[in-house]
């Protein structure tokens, strides 16, 4: 007689036990209990599971073991809230020295209850580093956000089954006890696939679509990188989407920013089927979105950036791309096409007011050969990235932390080590002065020009789009900084850097600059180190933004964003999630 018992209504459950069947794993060991009555019922009404039932958890991890190593494939355990967890560790350890794929499920009320002295609540949040591989949480399901973080740790845990030779994992899962098993149907979950160049076969290349490789903050590419990058491109049609910190300088190179940032209109050449992402943390908030993302690298870590992981690749970066590249092909028709609507851009770009910006335009066709560019967190850095690097330079920038420390020391801390080459540093007045006590270092030498924009608060907080935006002036009494490092005076800097042994100059507006910037910028060796100390308003920077980010208006791409606010607004973000799922039915 068929079971009046399907699946829980509790998400979380719900999206472990798709991904474990999506995953291909059917065999469990499930001792009693009540805490995790919400999967076993689940799961002894579905087919697809193989079931035993121990009432020794001790006994069932090692049934586990015997189970795992007869037939080489996983085998999940599922145990019950209070000491039962404990009697799993032997039979863990078994797992974990045999390389044993043993997944363990343990259910909770919630670290929440942990320490207040509440029955059966065992505290697992800090497990011996030899009975696991990975140990992960999966949380109550409030919204989307929740959905995509159950799914990414599930898949983290059960990819650690099989990595680096296998081993067992570790989930530790949220239940309310619901009692509602009336759920007919699993919902449609992303399992994540890590591939290993050891592999026979790598996935086939989807064809229907454009392709993009998106590089976060990364090491100057080597020759064999670059060239196996560009055949790649090649092959596919794709290009490569960077910043300044990518390190990439190839023939597939496109800066994308000026594009994909406006807020007015939304390009067709955005809508792409794959991303392919190297690198790491990026300080580009403006890039094309893709339907899927495969991340390429040795660490093999699931790095979920784009919110659509679905493969990681295991490997050099060379090795994937020289695995997936042809010889023969030459393809540049989508980087043509990309690099033509930057121009076009960039020629609709309006006379922009005095700013970091406007600095930028202005010199990033005049930046010495062969020198290398450090720019500051954040206004900095998104200023010069709507602008494409000259062939030959470099640039780099501390998005590692994404903090305002340490900007300037990095910078002389390279220039330290290549005397030889020239360093110029943009930085803002917040990241100048948190880093200050660097330009009085005694091994600073006369290849280092600084750029000091000082604008006496961090703008940021007061730019357009920033979230404390609409504060106006009250962000500057707590929010920014203003009124701190001399309000702007126009003698701290320049006695501070004159008496260090700078070469001190100073720009209050358009004409000023444009007197001083040649000698800033000139590819001569200087007697000393120059700071250059430009003086900008708050409503220039952020007007400046707002312009370059609202170039072209679109009025139907306009109506149609703000239906969708609308609608967002009234129905919320967890009830449009259930109508797309079923409009896609």
């Amino acid at each position: 007689m068929e079971s009046k018992f399907k699946y829980t209504s509790e998400r979380n459950v719900q999206i472990v036990i798709a991904l474990l069947k999506a995953h291909g794993i059917h065999r469990v060991i499930a001792s009693p209990g009540t805490t995790n009555m919400t999967f076993v019922v689940s799961i002894e009404n579905d087919p697809w599971f193989q079931v035993w039932s121990s009432v020794d958890e001790r006994s069932a991890a090692y049934l586990a073991c015997g189970m795992a190593a007869e037939t080489g494939e996983p085998v999940v355990i599922s145990c019950t809230g209070a000491t039962a967890s404990r009697n799993y560790m032997p039979g863990l350890t078994e797992a974990y020295y045999r390389k044993l794929p043993v997944l363990a499920i343990t259910s909770t009320r919630g670290n929440h209850k942990i320490g207040h002295l509440i029955d059966q609540q065992i505290d697992r949040r800090n497990i011996p580093n030899d009975i696991v591989m990975e140990s992960v949480t999966i949380p109550m399901v409030k919204d989307s956000e929740d959905e995509r973080y159950c799914e990414i740790e599930a898949n983290k845990a059960i990819l650690a089954l099989k990595l680096n030779g296998g081993g067992p994992a570790h989930i530790n899962m949220y239940t309310k006890y619901s009692k509602d098993f009336s759920v007919k149907e699993l919902p449609a979950v992303h399992a994540i696939f890590r591939h290993t160049a050891f592999e026979d076969k790598l996935p086939d290349m989807p064809r229907d679509g454009k392709i993009i490789v998106s590089v976060g903050a990364h090491a100057n590419f080597s020759d064999r990188l670059t060239e196996a990058v560009d055949r790649f491109c090649a092959t596919y049609d794709a290009a490569v989407l960077c910043d300044h910190t990518s390190g990439y300088r190839g023939k597939y190179e496109v800066h994308y920013q000026l594009v994909c940032g406006q807020k007015q209109w939304h390009s067709p050449l955005s809508n792409t089927n794959l991303c392919i992402h190297i690198g790491e943390v990026s300080g580009n908030p403006f890039t094309i979105k893709a339907a899927h993302t495969w991340r390429v690298s040795p660490d093999g870590k699931l790095r979920d950036t784009f919110g659509n992981l679905r493969r990681v690749f295991m490997m050099p970066e060379e090795v994937f791309f020289e695995k997936y590249a042809s010889v023969k092909a030459s393809h540049t028709e989508y980087r043509d096409a990309l690099l033509e609507e930057v121009e076009i851009m960039k020629s609709k770009l309006p006379e922009l007011p005095f700013s970091n910006i406007w600095m930028a335009q202005r010199m990033v066709d005049r930046l010495p050969k062969g020198c290398e560019l450090h720019l500051g967190i954040y206004h900095s850095l998104r200023s010069w990235n709507f602008f494409r690097l000259p062939s030959g330079i470099q640039a780099k920038c501390n998005v590692g932390g994404f903090g305002i420390d340490g900007g300037v020391s990095t910078m002389m801390g390279a220039s330290f080590s290549h005397p030889e080459k020239l360093f110029i540093g943009v930085f803002g007045d917040l990241a100048f002065f948190y880093d200050m006590n660097v330009v009085g270092n005694r091994h600073v030498e006369n290849n280092v020009r600084l750029l000091l924009i000082n604008n006496g608060k961090g703008n940021e907080f007061r730019n357009y789009g920033h979230p404390c935006y609409f504060l106006g002036e009250e962000a500057d009494r707590f929010v920014a900084a203003a009124g701190h490092y001399g309000n702007k005076s126009h003698c701290l800097v320049k006695d501070y850097a004159t008496d260090l042994g700078y070469e001190y100059l100073s720009a209050s507006n358009k004409e000023e600059f444009n007197a001083l910037i040649d000698r800033f910028l000139t590819s001569e060796t200087t007697n000393k180190p120059v700071l250059l100390e430009v003086f900008t308003e708050t409503e220039d920077e952020s007007n400046a933004l707002e312009q370059t980010l609202n170039i072209i208006t679109d009025s139907k791409y306009m109506m149609k964003q703000k239906v969708k606010k609308i609608v967002k607004d009234f129905i919320g973000n967890e009830n449009i999630e259930v109508v797309k799922k079923i409009m896609k039915k």
